[in-house]
Parts: structure tokens; C-alpha cells; sequence
């Protein structure tokens, strides 16, 4: 399935984040062999940099599951993504969910997150699924390079915002409630190259691990989901050309996924049915590394 094995087109993007209507070939959020079956009818979810890549991809299989869906976007770089993934959902939307939702926010910043909860929670009375998933990456040669203010504005996206949506989403979650945070096979077998992303995700791995232990008498159940090389806008917009054309490469399946490849771990995590008996826990789509821990 996806990209086959075969080379992508030598394409660059000079700005993050990266725009997903901009890539070649477009990342695949939706395929006719994934059938639906009302998993997540009735349920409300706020997805994250939900415009494009995985976060879309999530989106539009929740929609298709039967949930009201909100997605977070970055005004003025991503508001045609936005725009696009909007009208999929509205298409894709169950006849007793919700219309979507677009909201615009930097979520590496507290008061934004809570203005983003706020909103969805006013919209639709509740969110019982939350999917962090807004990341940034840049590459780097030696940690040296890696100064304050870039170290603070990775940390800030990558690991802040789950930090601070969660606290504000926990009023309006109630027992039954999911949690699912994007982490990555980097935080399991490392990246010289993506230092301070790679610490990131590691960061999400413990956060997942401790925040499971703590709402589980809630009744909150907190996983997440560690993708290897998916086919999304970070990636154009991350590395150089002739990395872009080998992207997926390294992997035993020899080939990048595609966001659809992995969307399915986040419904089956979203699913009480499916999921009610595992916490704490991390899925691995990710081509066929193996990883442990």
C-alpha cells in the first residue's frame, strides 16, 4: 500500500510547518479498504494539528466512526490545510454528529490551549477524546547548534501543549474518556539528527505512561501511538531533497507510511469496545522496527 517502495520527487519546504495541498505526491488520509462501524458514535473529539498528516487522517476516520470532531490548525500558514480538512469532515460527518470544527491556536502557550478547550467544550457540552498530536522538527548536526530559544520553541509545541490541553480538556472529560498522545519510534531507538525532537517524544512516552497512572481511577484511559517515517508535511518541511527521495527507506518494509497506516491505532485506542482494558500503553506502526521498552 502508499508510496510502494517507491521514491518520492526531491521536494523542499522552507517553513514550518510544512503544507500538506503543497506536497507530491498528496499524503493518503482515507482508503475505500478501511470500513467503518459507529466505533466512536456519539463521542466528541479534539484532535490537535489535526489539519494535515496523521492529525487529518485521525480526524477524518473519527468522523467516519460516528464522532463530532474539533481540530486545531496554525493561523496563517496552514488555513488552507485547514479549510481543506474542514470540508472533507463535512462530507465525511455522520448524519448525528455535530458540524467540525477549525480552531486556530499556538498551543505552546497555556492560555491558548485553554481558550481552545474552551471553545470545543462550549460548542459541543463535553470531549471525551483527546488527541495530542501539533509537533514541529528541525534537524541538526551536533547539539551545539541547539540554542535556547529553539530548544524552548520545540518543547514548547511538542510536549507543553499536551501538558496544557490535558489539564484544561480534564474538566470536561468524564469517566469513559480517552487520551492519545503522538510520540515516535525516534524516542524509542534515538536520532543523532532530530536531538531535540528525538527528547521530545521521549518526554510524551513518560508523560503518557505517568498520566495513565494517575487518571486510571478516573476512568481515563491515556496511550499513544509511536509512528516510524509516515508521509506527512514535516517531512518536506524538515529535510533536505535527497533525504526527502529516500524517505522510508531504512525501514524493513522499505517504504514510508502513510497517515492512513496509522490512523486506525488511534480509533482502535479511542474505542471503549475495542481498548477498555489497556492503559498506559504505546502502538507502533512503524514499518517493522523493533522496539522495546
Amino acid at each position: 500500500m502508499a508510496s510502494g517502495g517507491d521514491q518520492f520527487p526531491p521536494q523542499r519546504q522552507e517553513r514550518q510547518p510544512g503544507k500538506e495541498h503543497a506536497m507530491d505526491p498528496t499524503p493518503q488520509f482515507s482508503s475505500t479498504d478501511y470500513k467503518p462501524s459507529n466505533k466512536l458514535q456519539g463521542r466528541v473529539a479534539l484532535v490537535t494539528g489535526g489539519d494535515s498528516g496523521i492529525g487529518r487522517a485521525v480526524c477524518h476516520c473519527f468522523a467516519r466512526e460516528g464522532a463530532t470532531v474539533a481540530f486545531t490548525y496554525v493561523k496563517g500558514r496552514e488555513d488552507k490545510d485547514a479549510q481543506d480538512a474542514l470540508q472533507m469532515l463535512k462530507q465525511a460527518k455522520a448524519p448525528d454528529a455535530k458540524d467540525p470544527m477549525a480552531v486556530a491556536a499556538d498551543l505552546g502557550f497555556d492560555e491558548n490551549c485553554r481558550r481552545v478547550v474552551n471553545e470545543v467544550a462550549n460548542a459541543y457540552g463535553r470531549i471525551d477524546i483527546l488527541v495530542n498530536n501539533a509537533a514541529e522538527q528541525h534537524e541538526c548536526s551536533t547539539v551545539e547548534e541547539i540554542d535556547e530559544s529553539r530548544l524552548e520553541r520545540v518543547f514548547r509545541t511538542n510536549i507543553f501543549s499536551y501538558f496544557f490541553t490535558v489539564r484544561h480538556a480534564l474538566k470536561h472529560m468524564k469517566e469513559g474518556g480517552s487520551i492519545i498522545n503522538t510520540t515516535s519510534v525516534n524516542a524509542y531507538k534515538g536520532n543523532a539528527k532530530l536531538l531535540d525532537y528525538t527528547s521530545t517524544k521521549g518526554a510524551i512516552v513518560a508523560f503518557t505512561r505517568g498520566l495513565a497512572l494517575q487518571l486510571v481511577d478516573r476512568g481515563i484511559r491515556v496511550n499513544g501511538v509511536a509512528p516510524g517515517p509516515i508521509w506527512t508535511p514535516l517531512i518536506p518541511a524538515s529535510f533536505t531533497e535527497e533525504e526527502t527521495r529516500n524517505f522510508g527507506k531504512q525501514v524493513p518494509m522499505k517504504r514510508a507510511g502513510q497517515p492512513i497506516e496509522v490512523a486506525p491505532s488511534f480509533v482502535f485506542l479511542a474505542c471503549n469496545h475495542c481498548s477498555s482494558y489497556i492503559t498506559g500503553q504505546v502502538l507502533h506502526p512503524n514499518g517493522g522496527t523493533i522496539v522495546n521498552g
